[in-house]
């Protein structure tokens, strides 16, 4: 008996079986999609016996013998004798089994494309150590070549010698100046996808019986009872290119995008995590799609708090990318970009599949850069992209121009009037009473570009209101635990869903990631596509009817610019905004003046575009392999900010953390640490770094550092120090 596994316990062939029982599942579901996209090196059926090859024999090194005592003392079995030590990755000993001569024959004899196989297999576990050829060489013979009639029989194959010369082609990794570099992508990507859904034990792609465009086309005209409207006919008829969609708010963006995935596989990003969640349960649950995936840091409690009942499955399928319609942050595909170690997974299946980027403006310029770049790459594999947003910076189109890469832009842009706007060259504290007086009839929307603002402004309002004056006044930023913040968010959406008064103080994490509609907006000065963000929450989808302003805008004492916002970016910003002055902001004003803002003429000299081009230029010249996937996952999230728990939040849920430290099964310990996350918080490390007590001990809890600091769920946290500004966190 040869093991493949201990947890369950699988032996190598059952392992193999499921390898190739994927391999059929993903070849009949998106078979042709990936033959459109092979070089001319190879035809199909070679292409396919190159992809069972890999798969049949990726794992034979497991057959080591301190590898399998491994295994024989986890389930409880007694070792065979080794002298050697379990010190060599089992992909660096499995190509020793290929059939090198049947390869030759079969292509071409160009060791080339036989390198391709090698590397696959030996690199299907990445590993940072060095092949040791001599120690390699003497494991097969005094190992591996003895167990030869026991591994044929195991494994049913007629093996007669093994191979040392393919240690040669493990040298020099297959990097983008390699001629067969697509094809060695798609190959290795597709190992580690068959690989790591047979080791989960699903299926690698989940059938979806339904095309997506057809179910969204059945929700808008029978639950609807509606036509569709031009920007989801544009998507349905143009599903086949590259598109960029420049649609205002409530103008069926998001039913669009879903045409324009049609049949095939899909992956829709968003900066959020809010907003994919409700996108997520709005299309399961209203629009009715089923094989839908969500995929980010917290989405298995999500899934879990949601009362889904298949909710680790979901989220298991979702994490091997096995859905049809994918719901994800940008930092679990695009570090494909860095070229990290295993990157060939989600490459390859960006390959075959479509990925729509909504509201992209959302970015900061590396981050932006780092999309672009990943839109250009997948481009060369012939994969599908669209980019969909109520305002476009000029610059990431003319990055895609200048690259040859081909897409067609429309415009779908809203003739309501809906914003009009009067700026106001005073501190927004100044008109706390105008906020309080208009949230006597109406909801009042006020944003600040900080945290610290935002506190102040909630502070100061409640401080001014007078008896018999509603209290309906509320805050929402992030340094709430996330039980509250959850919490927070639906109270919002709901408060604007019903006929009452009041006000709601809040950063930008309301610009891009909740559905809500207010009657005023009073906000500081942010940069344009941050500001016509904000204005999104207000009339969101009304014909103005007052006869004063709806959107109040303040320039004066503003937090967060030099520090949030790029200090010239806000300053051009300011300079366009006033010319409108009293007067409506239309949907094309909006889009013109983002237009203008971020052309390359009007950026020169400033941060911004140095920060883009010097990303872009960084990911040009990335080495390849360099970096681990966690460390890239880092540089896409925020590596600034630390997980924290508040003392006091601590204490009052002890026994929590007591029963993680007792805990012994996986599986509970799993289903605490969901609960403990509900009770964290992220906050930036320079403003935590003077409370920090320590990190609590315990299941995945090494991570999370406790805090000294006052909390509640009306304010979150609240440092003690007096004058200690933490002006640069935004959200």
């Amino acid at each position: 008996m040869i093991f493949a596994k201990s947890k369950p316990q699988e032996t190598l062939y059952e392992h193999t079986q499921k390898l190739l029982e994927n391999l059929k599942i993903l070849k009949t579901m998106y078979g042709s999609k990936i033959e459109n996209i092979l070089p001319s090196v190879v035809n199909k059926e070679l292409f396919w016996h190159c992809v069972y090859t890999t798969a049949f024999y990726h794992d034979f090194g497991k057959a080591y013998t301190p590898f399998q005592n491994v295994i024989r003392e986890m389930i409880g079995q007694e070792k065979i004798y080794s002298p050697f030590k379990n010190d060599i990755p089992h992909g660096y000993l499995s190509p020793a089994f290929l059939p090198f001569e049947e390869m030759s024959n079969l292509l071409y004899n160009d060791n080339e494309l036989i390198k391709i196989i090698v590397q696959a297999i030996a690199f299907h576990h990445e590993r940072n150590v060095i092949p040791d050829k001599r120690h390699i060489l003497e494991v097969i013979s005094k190992d591996l070549e003895p167990q030869l009639i026991k591994i044929n029989e195991h494994m049913e194959t007629n093996i007669q010698k093994l191979d040392k010369f393919y240690l040669n082609d493990m040298e020099n990794r297959i990097t983008q100046s390699h001629k067969y570099y697509q094809l060695y992508v798609l190959i290795k990507g597709i190992l580690h996808r068959l690989d790591h859904a047979s080791s989960a034990h699903i299926e690698v792609e989940v059938e979806s019986k339904d095309a997506l465009n057809e179910v969204t086309e059945k929700y808008i005209t029978l639950n609807l009872n509606s036509n569709l409207r031009e920007v989801q006919i544009y998507t349905r008829d143009n599903s086949e290119k590259n598109l960029i969609i420049v649609a205002s708010t409530g103008i069926g963006k998001t039913e669009a995008a879903l045409m324009w995935g049609g049949e095939d596989k899909t992956f829709f990003t968003l900066p959020l995590r809010v907003s994919l969640n409700s996108l997520y349960s709005r299309v399961k649950e209203t629009i009715n799609f089923s094989e839908v995936g969500l995929l980010h840091s917290t989405s298995l409690d999500y899934l879990a708090d949601k009362g889904y009942e298949d909710a680790l499955e979901i989220y298991e399928q979702s994490r091997h990318l096995a859905k049809k319609l994918n719901f994800t942050t940008v930092d679990q595909i695009f570090p494909f970009v860095f070229k990290y170690l295993g990157y060939e997974k989600i490459y390859a299946t960006l390959a075959y599949s479509k990925i729509i980027v909504d509201e992209i403006q959302a970015y900061s310029p590396s981050m932006a850069a780092s999309i672009i770049k990943g839109l250009e790459m997948i481009y060369v594999l012939n994969g599908k992209f669209l980019i969909m947003t109520a305002t476009l910076p000029r610059i990431y189109k003319d990055y895609l121009i200048q690259k040859g890469i081909p897409f067609e832009e429309k415009q779908f842009l809203s003739t309501l009037e809906r914003h009009f706007v009067t700026i106001n060259e005073k501190s927004i504290l100044d008109d706390v009473d105008q906020i309080i007086e208009k949230s006597k009839e109406s909801k009042v929307l006020v944003l600040a570009n900080t945290v610290a603002q935002a506190t102040n402004i909630y502070n100061t309002i409640k401080s001014n209101m007078t008896s018999g004056v509603h209290k309906n006044v509320n805050l929402l930023h992030s340094l709430f635990i996330q039980h509250d913040r959850a919490q927070k968010e639906k109270d919002i959406q709901a408060f604007s869903k019903i006929p009452e008064p009041g006000i709601w103080i809040s950063t930008q994490i309301v610009e891009a990631s909740l559905d809500v509609d207010f009657d005023y907006l009073f906000t500081e000065m942010s940069t344009l596509d941050s500001l016509f963000q904000r204005f999104g929450r207000c009339y969101r989808n009304r014909q103005f009817n007052l006869n004063h302003p709806n959107i109040y805008i303040y320039t004066k004492d503003v937090s967060g610019v030099g520090s949030v916002y790029n200090k010239d970016i806000w300053d051009f910003s300011l300079s366009y905004l006033s010319e409108y002055n009293n007067k409506f902001v239309s949907e094309r004003d909006k889009v013109q003046m983002v237009d203008q803002l971020y052309s390359e003429n009007q950026l020169k000299g400033t941060k911004f575009l140095e920060e883009f081009k010097n990303s872009l230029t960084f990911l040009d010249n990335i080495i390849d392999y360099d970096l681990s996937k966690g460390e890239v996952q880092k540089i896409f999230r925020d590596m600034n900010t630390v997980t924290c728990i508040p003392q006091e939040i601590y204490e009052k849920n002890k026994n929590l953390f007591e029963l993680c430290e007792k805990e012994k099964d996986k599986k509970i310990l799993a289903e605490l640490y969901r609960e403990v996350r509900k009770l964290t918080v992220d906050v930036p490390f320079y403003r935590a770094k003077r409370y920090i007590l320590g990190r609590l001990n315990g299941y995945r809890l090494d991570n999370i550092y406790l805090l000294e600091c006052c909390y509640n769920d009306e304010q979150g946290i609240i440092f003690s120090q007096k004058g200690d500004d933490f002006d640069r966190y935004i959200f």
